[in-house]
């Protein structure tokens, strides 16, 4: 038996050593990097401008609305929205008026280099804004 000792009747006690497990070498050569598609730990902040040209104009966010990676097509969900009724509540705009929301989502993945904000809903009219540049502060403003 390994690792452990069995006495034997009239015999000395025989203390083996405990086995151990080889270490993985690690080769210096090889330059370990982290996922480009991990997603990063911050929030992207997407501020909303809906211009009313209407009468007595309704909007609001569904909570299926996501910024989609266009290269890998991962995406990061709402996590908040203030200025904006979350569906089914809609929000009342004034005549002729420009109605700003902020959105807050989860970060995108590292390697994101430009985004879709689309709000994936069963009835027409959901808010599309295609091929948003990614910038380092993931802090965007838009017309909807």
């Amino acid at each position: 038996m390994f690792g452990s000792s069995i006495p034997i009747s009239g015999a000395k006690e025989v203390i083996q050593e405990p086995l151990t497990k080889p270490r993985p070498v690690l080769d210096p050569d090889l330059e370990v990097s982290e996922k480009t598609y991990a997603k990063t730990d911050s929030h992207v902040y997407v501020h909303c401008y809906f211009q009313n040209e209407w009468k007595d104009a309704l909007v609001r966010i569904w909570k299926t609305s996501f910024l989609i990676d266009q290269a890998t097509g991962l995406k990061s969900a709402l996590l908040h929205a203030e200025n904006i009724s979350i569906a089914p509540v809609w929000t009342l705009i004034a005549d002729n008026r420009t109605h700003d929301f902020l959105l807050i989502f989860e970060g995108l993945p590292n390697s994101c280099t430009q985004f879709d904000f689309i709000e994936e809903i069963s009835q027409p009219g959901g808010f599309c804004v295609r091929n948003i540049p990614r910038n380092q502060q993931d802090v965007y403003h838009v017309d909807v």
